[in-house]
């Protein structure tokens, strides 16, 4: 069927539609109410079938390359907004815009319904009554609360209560002492009261903080002053610094986008009873120009989930976006309850805004990416790539003779290593091929919670940069691959040290670049990173091999037994989960036994 053909037999249902181009890979998901009339609009098909002149330069080009197209039914507008949303995290296809940030913030919470209650951090709604909640926060939420805890005389852990004895926090004066002591519920509220108005005012919270630290100065206990120090650097770091103060109670969620040619960020700020508490930013790479409609859709929806956050407040955003009326009715699902998002044009609240707007475009003017991004362009153009490399995940395996088998994957994005993203999985496979196959495979399967990135860089040649498409094609992702191997001098890998020519392979060709190219010692240092992770993960888990295999060895299980066992099911600890039934079929019963009652 002819891409006419299929855009003239679409139904007027809800729905959500994929626009592909002539090698099949995927330009663009969209949602929409009908989808016939949703996807008509971007065409004209006398004299013939070509994109509407009314589009943008974006759209224009990304119809330009549609070839075909499939849809999917859902039963309602919102159920295509989430659908959308979620093959977007998945597929990342060539004209959307993806957001990377998948934090959920902290908010620090009391329980009232406790004898003595404590201050604690979470992420999610706490279900039991009574609960006060702070935040959310950004950054320096573990900082306020340790802040709390040097100030105010309050139970400093969990346990404590339990103890029935005094314990050093009550001897240096940081715990009023009820786990002994019959200290009064008034007395104890005061505290509470304190460390409450702490967290709410962050001004009288660095006032006592500089005054502990000067206290601690002036006692010669330099270390604590100096941990004080850093902490008070932390907090004030979190804060952006406005007049804006509505002498009321009021809560408000702010959403501000900016964007130049190549990047944009978008700010968020959250302002409880009335003053900023804290802030937040992230940058997103434009590769196929900007849609602030459909950024501001992906924020919303990528800020809010699907959770209902512990506190709600209204929404305040910069302008008035398409599809705003779908989010608020998502936002109102998730609530449990009526949601707004606002648009101020006055008053304070347009203040906020404009706040917001300041810091986005500050942001926008410090972001010096200049040397970086005409690199990144450099690599583009030299390899052919889709998008600029501004996320990228590298792969590695490392073993010994088969043993300790592992992989590792090492993210790059925005100029540095993304380290909290790195993976290492534990591998079943002997071969190289079987083991990258493995690790590749592993990482796909993982797209529905961790988006893929825009590169990935495979530690090998030809073959397995073949089976990384090969991977990524039967899964629907489309993502630019290139590898690296090693120069062979006399059938052997070359590595001296600044002057490794290695290779680069691509889909189409090989690049033998001089050893002093800014484009290959990029590739270089990523695919050394991937392998420095995986030879780290790899005498790790042989560390604990080697003891685990000492201690069955000890106990009459030879090494040839639990290297059968390591062939069959892989690793230690799922060793450790087995029932002797499970064992059985590999050893016999005897050491099945014996295994078992090491490991009980």
């Amino acid at each position: 069927m002819t891409l006419k053909e299929s855009i003239k037999n679409l139904p007027d249902s809800a729905g959500i539609y994929q626009y592909f181009d002539k090698n099949g890979r995927l330009l663009y998901i969209g949602k929409a109410k009908s989808l016939t009339k949703r996807v008509k609009s971007y065409f004209t098909f006398a004299p013939e079938l070509r994109a509407n002149p009314n589009l943008s330069n974006r759209i224009t080009k990304m119809i330009q390359q549609t070839f075909s197209l499939n849809y999917i039914v859902v039963k309602s507008e919102h159920d295509a907004l989430i659908l959308e949303n979620s093959l977007i995290k998945q597929l990342n296809p060539k004209y959307n815009i993806l957001l990377r940030d998948d934090k959920t913030y902290p908010y620090i919470y009391i329980d009232k319904t406790q004898k003595f209650p404590r201050f604690e951090i979470t992420r999610k709604i706490i279900n039991t009554p009574e609960i006060t909640y702070f935040g959310p926060y950004s950054v320096a939420a573990r900082d306020i609360l340790d802040s709390v805890y040097e100030i105010c005389r309050l139970i400093q852990k969990k346990g404590c209560l339990n103890s029935k004895k005094l314990c050093l926090y009550y001897q240096i004066n940081k715990c009023l002492g009820p786990c002994e002591l019959n200290i009064p519920h008034a007395e104890y509220d005061k505290e509470v009261q304190l460390a409450q108005e702490l967290i709410k005012n962050k001004t009288l919270l660095l006032e006592r903080l500089h005054e502990k630290m000067e206290f601690y100065a002036e006692e010669l206990r330099f270390e604590e002053a100096g941990e004080l120090r850093d902490r008070i650097q932390r907090i004030q770091r979190s804060e952006i610094k406005s007049d804006i103060d509505f002498a009321s109670s009021e809560n408000y969620d702010i959403f501000a986008l900016h964007n130049s040619e190549s990047r944009a960020v978008v700010v968020r700020l959250f302002m409880r009873n009335g003053k900023i508490i804290s802030s937040s930013h992230d940058f997103i790479q434009l590769n196929e120009g900007y849609d602030e409609d459909e950024l501001y859709q992906r924020v919303l929806l990528d800020f809010y989930k699907d959770e209902k956050p512990p506190i709600i407040a209204p929404v305040l955003v910069m302008k008035k976006f398409t599809d705003l009326h779908i989010i608020e009715a998502h936002l109102s699902k998730v609530f449990e309850k009526n949601a707004s998002v606002l648009v101020p044009q006055r008053g304070n609240k347009k203040r906020l805004i404009d706040l917001a707007v300041l810091n986005a475009k500050e942001l926008l003017r410090k972001d010096k990416k200049e040397d970086d991004s005409r690199l990144h362009n450099d690599i583009k153009e030299l390899f052919e790539l889709q998008r600029i490399p501004f996320r990228v995940e590298v792969f590695d395996n490392s073993h010994m003779s088969g043993a300790a088998t592992v992989g590792a994957m090492a993210v790059y994005e925005d100029s540095g290593f993304d380290k909290k993203s790195y993976r290492t999985y534990h591998l079943k496979a002997k071969d190289e091929y079987a083991q990258m196959r493995e690790t590749l495979t592993r990482r796909v399967e993982s797209f529905s919670k961790n988006s893929p990135p825009d590169l990935w860089i495979i530690d090998g040649g030809t073959t397995l940069l073949k089976l990384a498409l090969e991977i990524l094609d039967s899964s629907g992702v489309f993502i630019d691959v290139i590898a690296i191997s090693k120069e062979k001098i006399d059938a052997k890998a070359h590595r001296a040290k600044g002057k490794a020519n290695d290779i680069i392979h691509t889909k189409n060709e090989s690049f033998k670049l001089s050893n002093s190219d800014k484009r290959l010692q990029w590739v270089q240092n990523l695919r050394d990173e991937a392998h420095r992770s995986a030879i780290t993960f790899h005498k790790k888990t042989k560390l604990k091999q080697d003891k685990e295999s000492r201690l069955l060895t000890l106990r009459g299980i030879s090494e040839a037994k639990i290297k059968k066992l390591l062939n069959h099911f892989g690793t230690f600890e799922a060793l450790k989960k087995l029932q002797i039934n499970d064992i059985i079929p590999v050893l016999n019963e005897k050491d099945a036994k014996t295994i078992k009652n090491i490991y009980k």
